[in-house]
């Protein structure tokens, strides 16, 4: 087998491409993961099992569907109910709303980490609810859940190649694209591959960055 840089070259603009809207259905998808799972796990802790059951059985049927299936519900099926959503909206909502029901057990653990005297000291001082979650509990909190949200930010990342299949050009589908146009497969995959890695390894460096500046 031979190396053809020449193939490397013509192949990078398009990679440049793909790698942007790669980092952008994560950065996307993350928050959206992040926010959503916040809420999935305040409505867990709802007084009324009226409220717990429907997100519970909702979250549950989520995390047991294959996100593939999900993308596909999303854009096919949602614009025979008049929702038409762009290739890239699907697939950042696809991925927010898949991985919002994992990111919302590890808030659940990261919450019930919280020593009971905490909650107790709130009580005693007469904090209000919602000083009580955003001085005490959420602060202490986040610093038990910031490496397990890390894992799954990587995880998502190496899913964003689902999104070529809903008609996302992200770097898998400009990989694929190149390559059908000019016969040539070794060059545009091994370079998508060692930019997974890449990405992936700095992803992991940013992340202990941001847990060892939450421990201090």
């Amino acid at each position: 087998m031979t190396w053809d840089w020449g193939a490397v070259a013509d192949f990078l603009p398009y990679f440049g491409k793909g790698l942007v809207v790669t980092l952008e259905a994560l950065a996307l998808g993350s928050l959206i993961s992040f926010g959503l799972g916040l809420v999935w796990t305040l409505l867990m802790r709802a007084p009324t099992r009226w409220v717990r059951w429907p997100v519970g059985v909702f979250t549950e049927f989520v995390r047991d569907t294959p996100l593939l299936v999900q993308l596909f519900f999303l854009f096919y099926v949602l614009p025979e109910a008049g929702v038409t959503l762009s290739p890239l909206t699907t697939g950042v909502l696809g991925l927010g709303l898949h991985y919002s029901t994992y990111t919302m057990q590890v808030y659940r653990a990261g919450i019930e980490a919280v020593p009971a005297g905490q909650w107790e000291a709130a009580t005693a001082l007469s904090l209000p609810v919602r000083r009580t979650w955003t001085a005490v509990v959420l602060p202490q909190a986040v610093r038990r859940v910031v490496p397990p949200l890390g894992n799954y930010v990587i995880a998502m990342l190496k899913d964003t190649p689902m999104l070529m299949t809903i008609g996302v050009l992200e770097m898998l589908g400009r990989a694929r694209l190149v390559s059908q146009q000019h016969f040539q497969f070794t060059e545009p995959l091994t370079v998508i591959g060692i930019a997974f890695v890449v990405v992936s390894y700095l992803a992991s460096l940013l992340l202990r960055t941001l847990e060892r500046r939450l421990v201090r």
